[in-house]
Parts: structure tokens; C-alpha cells; sequence
């Protein structure tokens, strides 16, 4: 069932969206009046936890032109007091799916996610933290909205140095919703993947330019027990760039254009991307 599919993967892409925003966050990485621009993918997630005392507050925006569908997700991110090793994030959507031309907009599902920086950190040459996260059926999986069922994803991100201007990112993940609903309420288990790799290249302390590569692999549901595979791959070329101000907040602004490429031939968006991250307490004087 075509349209049944077409949102399932939608649902699907927002499920990766809501945990990967929050995730790719992460402070400057120096302290100077000029910090660069390091944690604010769009796509593929980096592996930099949050530093110690400060907060973000993300808001992204996609748009595909074929499909008709469209997602805003606002994520707010935390270090765990202590121990800047463990960070924990939520994020909120709100949706229209395409399919459902008459559905209007409505909240997504709801993501709460868990990470921890086992390798590195912002300042070292190779990072690794992988994540965890839990989703609430809070959208409506009868207008395309949501899968139906609670889910969980988990993710390794690594993030390696190349050289003093160019960095890249590169993503593993799966989604596994135990009971997922599709819009004529059949349930199934439903199951999926997701690769991701990107470049950045820092053309200045605050501009850089990016291309992300994004694969996913995901189920849907179309009969009682009953799923089935379809695969989606995009490019999406981009830029950021960063307003510093001094009492250390630093805002983000971004724009990408994400290109279906093989099983997405044709298909074509707009991500926007608005990044606030300031301290929230004072650091401990050495």
C-alpha cells in the first residue's frame, strides 16, 4: 500500500531526526571571544557530549517539495551535573504528512535520549558516544504523525579529525518499535537502520561548509504482523555560521539542501537549522 508506506517512512525519518538533533549539539570548543563553530550538524550526528554548564536550545525545519511533508523539532540539551560524560536531551515535533493531505499539522512522537562520551571529546582527534534513546507515542499514527507504539534507537557516532579544516562524521544506528500502528490501526514489529557520514570543511572560525550523507533502511507496517522494506538515501550540501557575543552565548544559523539520490531520485527539501547555546551556570574558577 503505497501511501501507507510513504508515511510509515516519513514517521520513520522523524524518529531519526528527533534523536540525532538533539545529540549533535555541543559546546565551543574554545574559550576564546571568537569560538568556532563545532557542534551543530544537521543530519549526521557528532560525538561531542555537551560541556559542563552549558545549555542548548535547537530548532530545525525540513521540507520535501514531492512528498508534501514537512517537520519542525525543537530540542533542549543538558550535561548531567558532575560529570559532563553523561548527557541527557529531549526533543519535541511537530509534523504534517504529505499523505494525509487533510490531517493538518500535529505533535510527533517524543524522543528522550542518553549519551555518553566513551572516547575523546570536543578538543581530541577521534570522539565516541554513543546514544540511547526512547520514543512516546505521543503523535497520532492514524494521520501520519507517529509509528504507533513506543521505540527504541540506539546509535554510534564517531567523530574523526582530518586535518586543521576538515572534519568528518560518521553514523551506525537501528529503530526497533515493538508494536507500530499504521493509519488503518494493524500493528506489527517494525524495524529499521540508518547509516550516516559527513564532511565538514571549516572555511572560517564562523562559516563552515558541509555535505552529509544519509541512508536509511526502514519497515512499515501495511497488514496485521505483515511489514515491508524501503530504503531512502540523501545528499544534502550546507552552511553554518555563528554569532558570538560576551556573555558567552553563541547563536547558529544554518541552511541545507537535502537531494534524493538512488531510492530517493528526485526528491528535493530545504532544512533550516537555529542554534542557542549559552551558559547556565559559572564554571569553577582554576
Amino acid at each position: 500500500m503505497p501511501c501507507n508506506s510513504a508515511w510509515f517512512r516519513f514517521a520513520f525519518a522523524v524518529l531519526l531526526l528527533c534523536a540525532a538533533a538533539p545529540a549533535q549539539e555541543n559546546a565551543s570548543a574554545s574559550a576564546s571571544s571568537q569560538p568556532g563553530i563545532q557542534d551543530n550538524s544537521f543530519l549526521v550526528e557528532e560525538a561531542y557530549n555537551q560541556n559542563f554548564g552549558v545549555v542548548q536550545h535547537i530548532s530545525s525545519f525540513t521540507r520535501f517539495w514531492n512528498s508534501k511533508n514537512w517537520a519542525y523539532t525543537f530540542t533542549q540539551e543538558w550535561p548531567v551535573p558532575g560529570d559532563a560524560r553523561h548527557q541527557l536531551s529531549y526533543t519535541l515535533a511537530f509534523l504534517h504528512a504529505g499523505a494525509f493531505p487533510g490531517s493538518g499539522v500535529g505533535i510527533g512522537d517524543v524522543a528522550l535520549n542518553y549519551r555518553y562520551q566513551l572516547v575523546g571529546d570536543s578538543n581530541a582527534w577521534v570522539a565516541f558516544a554513543p546514544r540511547f534513546s526512547l520514543f512516546f507515542p505521543t503523535g497520532d499514527s492514524t494521520s501520519g504523525r507517529g509509528s504507533g507504539g513506543f521505540g527504541f534507537q540506539t546509535s554510534l557516532p564517531l567523530s574523526v579529525v582530518l586535518s586543521r579544516k576538515l572534519v568528518s562524521h560518521w553514523n551506525a544506528g537501528a529503530t526497533f518499535v515493538p508494536h507500530a500502528q499504521d493509519e488503518f490501526g494493524d500493528r506489527a514489529s517494525a524495524a529499521g537502520y540508518n547509516l550516516g557520514q559527513s564532511f565538514i570543511w571549516l572555511a572560517h572560525t564562523r562559516f563552515n561548509l558541509m555535505l552529509e550523507t544519509v541512508f536509511a533502511s526502514a519497515q512499515s507496517v501495511v497488514a496485521r504482523d505483515k511489514t515491508v522494506s524501503s530504503n531512502s538515501l540523501y545528499m544534502s550540501p550546507g552552511i553554518r555560521w555563528s554569532y558570538n557575543f560576551k556573555n558567552g552565548l553563541q547563536i547558529v544559523p544554518g541552511i541545507g539542501v537535502p537531494i534524493g539520490v538512488g531510492p530517493s531520485a528526485g526528491d528535493k527539501g530545504i532544512f533550516l537549522y537555529l542554534s542557542f547555546e549559552h551558559p547556565f551556570r559559572k564554571l569553577p574558577k582554576k
